[in-house]
């Protein structure tokens, strides 16, 4: 599910921003973006997301401040200017020109100090932590919402495959029925022997052929997967991966239901399940 938080947090003059960003994905991808001075928080933001996310890519981005807006670190002066010194000598004696520049200076190591604050994660988990909360809650705010409306679109659309399943229970007995008539009219048509309603042979090829068409038990399935989707509106926990399954056997069923229709309308709305039940596989990919 798409979701975006942000939080910040001020102590000690240090301030820290926390931004949450996620996608669509079937399975959980957890991205952690620190700045250095507390990288050895990366492992507890993991553990702290996971218990969040069950699906999705998720990118975790933390940004310090501190005062005066520098990101840590600072120019040591005698070094440079140490450097600055040689690197004069060192043009004269080879004869160079043009003097020693400020972009050179900077590539020297020890010029641009870099302040490293504690990795420890139990010291720089209290900063964060607060930017953390708040960019969860707004996070899952988002994520909430979304799922409402996923929600609602999937519920039309197990309605919509309800109906087709109603016109296809109507329709089943009919299908026996026709078979049995056209059978008869065919034999007739032959100039075969007269056979009444009730001839044996008859009823054991009707009893054949409405064994072979027989979609009972896989309207049953049907109706009991859509009572297990109902279940899944009510459930607390991740039911994303649930309803991939829910999608994956209604097409199963669906699929045994084409196969054995032997009759124009059932095959027609075969044809509007499997769009509707497309458009539900699709946006069950985006539930958690």
């Amino acid at each position: 599910m798409t979701g975006y938080g942000r939080g910040e947090h001020s102590q000690d003059g240090i301030k820290m921003t926390v931004e949450l960003r996620s996608v669509n994905r079937k399975q959980a991808e957890i991205l952690v973006r620190l700045p250095g001075e507390i990288e050895g928080l990366e492992t507890r933001l993991r553990e702290e997301l996971n218990r969040t996310v069950s699906r999705g890519r998720v990118e975790c981005q933390v940004v310090m401040e501190k005062p005066g807006g520098r990101l840590g670190g600072g120019i040591n002066r005698e070094v440079a200017a140490a450097f600055a010194v040689e690197l004069r000598a060192l043009a004269q004696d080879l004869g160079l020109t043009g003097g020693v520049t400020l972009e050179a200076l900077i590539r020297c190591p020890g010029v641009v100090e870099t302040e490293t604050a504690s990795t420890d994660p139990d010291t720089a988990w209290p900063r964060v932590e607060p930017a953390f909360r708040q960019a969860v809650k707004a996070f899952n705010a988002m994520r909430d919402r979304e799922g409402s409306a996923l929600e609602a679109d999937l519920g039309v659309r197990i309605a919509s495959l309800k109906a087709g399943v109603g016109r296809i229970l109507v329709q089943a007995p009919e299908v026996q029925r026709r078979f049995r008539d056209q059978l008869l009219q065919r034999i007739r048509a032959a100039g075969l022997e007269s056979i009444a309603p009730d001839d044996e042979r008859l009823l054991k090829e009707v009893v054949f052929f409405a064994d072979r068409s027989d979609v009972a038990e896989e309207l049953a399935r049907l109706e009991s997967h859509f009572a297990q989707f109902e279940d899944t509106r009510r459930a607390t926990e991740p039911v994303g991966r649930k309803l991939d399954f829910l999608a994956q056997e209604m097409n199963r069923e669906v699929n045994t239901i084409g196969s054995k229709a032997n009759d124009a309308l059932i095959s027609g709305d075969v044809v509007l399940l499997k769009t509707e039940l497309e458009r539900f596989r699709e946006q069950a990919q985006n539930v958690e």
